[in-house]
């Protein structure tokens, strides 16, 4: 087993990880940028290394500064987390390169699975159904509009090494067509510096199903069941829940035996997540791999008793997966909500400045809280404004929700704005209680409803 890992993120993220590898009795590094100095995951690490300025680009997207901060505390592994470093293969083979174990997939996984276009083509060869669309990137408007015009609109343009809603345009008819290509190819070559694209055609309406898969370095693959994650805004999630309320039975163990299919076709190691698109008849689709820890993993440990990033480390270290698909047992219901530092009845204008009090809920089981913020604490602009997961756990779904309502209205904060209103809307819609939501019911319905309430 690893003495010393560094955890190459910040945030709530970053605490998560020090706080499972504290527990396995390993070592910390942290690294920071100057605008992080006194953030929570600084302060709980055993070292602590500053990478470069406030910016990402220069602090923790910066690989030189990362990996000589391992060599300089002889750190065995890294941790990306999620986001950042996370999904880039250059990073992961500098670490190999170097000596130093990137705790998720081997760097060609990672290529694979990143590049949408050929994630697509290999999970046709595992036989694990793919939403129709191009058969390679498209290279031009013109083709793409044969392709429309084949499969039928509405399409949508996804950038082939895209995430986060990035380089992803809509488009209902023909007339559209042309603007929205080099709209998502200039978005996707700024973002991803890749302007290649392929075309999906949309599903809708559509639930967006992800499974979570655990695969050894001897060829084990289990699954630890899926995740609904419909409630989106902007491609992002807000609240996720597993088990999903709208699958069947049948259907649930045929897309994670899916998901389990598609880690074997490519050997997959550590921690990953297969993406589904559900329709209304639940047919399944795939539509994405994560090669990363997730942020809504902890509903996963809490329905499994898993712990996810532990067992990441110990694959990563080389042993064996001690689960079998027969130990994994599914009880009760868990609920995550995102808290972002936002105002949402101003167009999600991000929040800035400080804490000057905050209070979050605790007592009773089933209720879990990841975050990195306290009184005090000085909310930096230049990162994504995530600032806690709140997550609640129940016997079942009624008790999950009753139980994150009651969390929610403990929830106390000053010095800045966030979406605790909206969370506490969702969790009242009648919508959302029936658990037949589709991946745009936020936008299109409870969102709409609830900033017209708020205006009056």
């Amino acid at each position: 087993m690893f003495k010393k890992i560094l955890i190459a993120n910040r945030g709530e993220i970053a605490v998560r990880i020090i706080r499972t590898c504290k527990e396995m009795g390993i070592q910390t590094v942290a690294v920071y940028s100057e605008a992080d100095a006194d953030a929570m995951h600084v302060s709980l690490a055993d070292e602590a290394v500053c990478i470069g300025k406030a910016s990402a680009a220069d602090s923790y997207l910066n690989m030189p500064s990362i990996l000589s901060a391992a060599v300089v505390t002889g750190a065995q592994a890294i941790h990306p987390g999620f986001g950042f470093l996370s999904e880039n293969s250059k990073f992961a083979r500098l670490c190999r390169e170097m000596n130093i174990v990137f705790i998720g997939p081997e760097a060609d996984v990672i290529d694979q699975m990143g590049d949408k276009q050929h994630a697509r083509e290999t999970m046709q060869a595992a036989k694990v159904p793919v939403i129709p669309g191009s058969e390679d990137s498209v290279n031009s408007a013109e083709e793409a509009l044969a392709i429309a015009e084949e499969v039928g609109y509405p399409v949508l343009f996804k950038a082939t090494a895209g995430g986060g809603g990035k380089g992803m345009r809509l488009v209902k008819e023909a007339s559209q067509l042309q603007s929205a290509f080099d709209e998502a190819r200039l978005e996707a070559q700024q973002n991803f510096q890749n302007d290649q694209l392929y075309m999906e055609k949309v599903i809708h309406p559509a639930h967006h199903i992800e499974v979570q898969i655990l695969g050894d370095n001897y060829g084990k693959v289990i699954h630890l069941g899926e995740r609904e994650c419909s409630l989106q805004r902007n491609h992002q999630k807000v609240l996720e829940e597993s088990p999903s309320p709208f699958i069947s039975q049948a259907i649930r163990e045929k897309i994670c035996a899916a998901a389990v299919q598609a880690g074997e076709e490519v050997n997959y190691t550590g921690a990953g997540t297969i993406e589904f698109l559900v329709d209304e008849d639940q047919n399944f689709y795939f539509m994405e791999m994560n090669t990363r820890i997730q942020v809504e993993h902890p509903i996963t440990e809490m329905v499994t008793g898993v712990d996810l990033v532990k067992k990441q480390i110990e694959i990563a270290a080389g042993q064996p997966l001690s689960l079998d698909q027969e130990d994994i047992h599914f009880e009760g219901h868990a609920i995550e909500v995102r808290l972002n530092a936002e105002r949402p009845e101003q167009h999600f204008y991000p929040s800035t400045g400080s804490f000057d009090f905050i209070h979050f809920p605790a007592g009773n089981l089933g209720l879990r809280l990841e975050s990195s913020v306290y009184n005090g604490y000085q909310m930096p602009p230049y990162y994504d404004n995530m600032f806690a997961k709140l997550i609640a756990y129940g016997a079942d779904r009624e008790e999950a929700v009753q139980r994150m309502k009651r969390a929610l209205g403990e929830l106390r904060i000053e010095g800045i704005a966030s979406n605790q209103a909206l969370l506490q809307a969702i969790l009242e819609d009648k919508g959302f209680l029936s658990g037949d939501y589709s991946n745009d019911y936020l936008e299109a319905s409870l969102l709409p409803a609830w900033l017209a309430a708020q205006s009056n």
